[in-house]
């Protein structure tokens, strides 16, 4: 059987969930967030850590451009980064909670990659659970205020050995969110 490609639309649905996904409901766009909230900016980074083809990597980064999540930036002489402008910082709560939910669903909480630390918190921060609200203070921080890491350093991903591209190496260690990766 051959499959019959998808539209991006939802011609029929007056919802603001469909509206949403119109955007970021495409296979890879989540993640392509994810590294950008990560501070992945540049488009050979985006494709080197998430195994994406250009083509594929190139109509995402078009699609979050046109609708306002992402703006190019120059960088260097004729090169550009990928930055989050407000609209995109906003879906930081929709993405933190579908992680939590793939950490206890998907992968188990003890397996998870990663934590988020309230960085600024004014009582000393503790790791975000769901709700992304802080323990500690009970502030919702917004993701300049988070720092992540992973959850065992040298443990690569389900047994398998660390990836080692050059953003997947620096998420090594505890990351700042927003903070551009070298």
């Amino acid at each position: 059987m051959v499959g019959v490609p998808l539209g991006r639309d939802y011609d029929q649905q007056e919802c603001a969930l469909a509206r949403a996904l119109e955007v970021v409901g495409e296979r890879w766009t989540l993640l392509v967030l994810r590294d950008c909230f990560f501070g992945v900016r540049r488009f050979a980074d985006l494709r080197a850590h998430l195994d994406v083809p250009r083509a594929v990597l190139s109509d995402r980064l078009a699609t979050l451009v046109d609708a306002g999540i992402l703006e190019r930036r120059p960088y260097a002489p004729g090169r550009e980064e990928y930055v989050l402008t407000d609209t995109g910082l906003d879906l930081w709560p929709a993405l933190f909670t579908l992680a939590r939910w793939g950490d206890q669903h998907r992968v188990g909480p003890a397996h998870g990659r990663r934590r988020f630390r309230h960085a600024d918190c004014p009582d000393g921060g503790a790791d975000l659970a769901a709700g992304a609200v802080c323990p500690a203070c009970g502030a919702l921080p917004g993701p300049a205020s988070l720092e992540t890491r992973p959850l065992d350093p040298d443990d690569g991903e389900g047994g398998r050995p660390p990836r080692e591209d050059a953003v997947s190496r620096a998420l090594r260690r505890p990351h700042r969110l927003l903070t551009p990766l070298p």
